[in-house]
């Protein structure tokens, strides 16, 4: 049986949006399912192994407000056997004190539910002062900096995904 993979993001956003089409495109369409993150629920995540979540970084340094409104149903669950990878969208010139904070403020509610955060990334090629989802060298997830550094976010995808596809498995 294989596993299923859903990428959670909102359909409402425009730049998290195109990152998450890049991603579907890479993986192809038909491995991955789309979910609106404002539609998320339990059931959902019960039907799936399998997560890519999108958490773009808001004002200095908040989840987006869909996924606060959720973050209650999710820490009641438990989410051992599931894997999660987190792409978000910072800025690191204009916010370099809090770069990709919601990746990290998302890995860690996962990890406290039992789930398994993969995907990390190395923090080399970023220039920030600080962030919640860096982990020594790396990220624990996949920042994107559509504002500063938008010409590698398809080169980062793509390896992204390769790594995603053997740590799905």
């Amino acid at each position: 049986m294989s596993k299923k993979t859903a990428i959670i993001y909102s359909f409402h956003t425009q730049k998290s949006k195109k990152v998450s089409e890049k991603i579907i495109d890479a993986f192809g369409k038909t491995k991955v399912e789309a979910i609106n993150a404002e539609e998320v629920n339990k059931e959902v995540l019960e039907k799936y192994d399998n997560f890519i979540l999108s958490a773009p970084t808001w004002f200095d340094g908040e989840l987006p407000n869909y996924w606060d409104e959720f973050v209650p149903d999710l820490e009641e669950m438990d989410l051992k056997d599931k894997k999660f990878a987190i792409f978000g969208l910072g800025d690191q010139k204009g916010y370099p004190e809090n770069f990709c904070d919601a990746i990290g403020i998302l890995a860690e509610i996962i990890e406290d539910c039992g789930g398994k955060v993969i995907g990390h990334t190395p923090v080399e090629d970023y220039t920030f002062e600080s962030s919640k989802a860096q982990r020594g060298n790396e990220f624990v997830g996949l920042p994107i900096d559509q504002e500063n550094q938008a010409r590698m976010t398809s080169n980062r995808i793509k390896k992204w995904v390769e790594q995603l596809n053997k740590e799905f498995r």
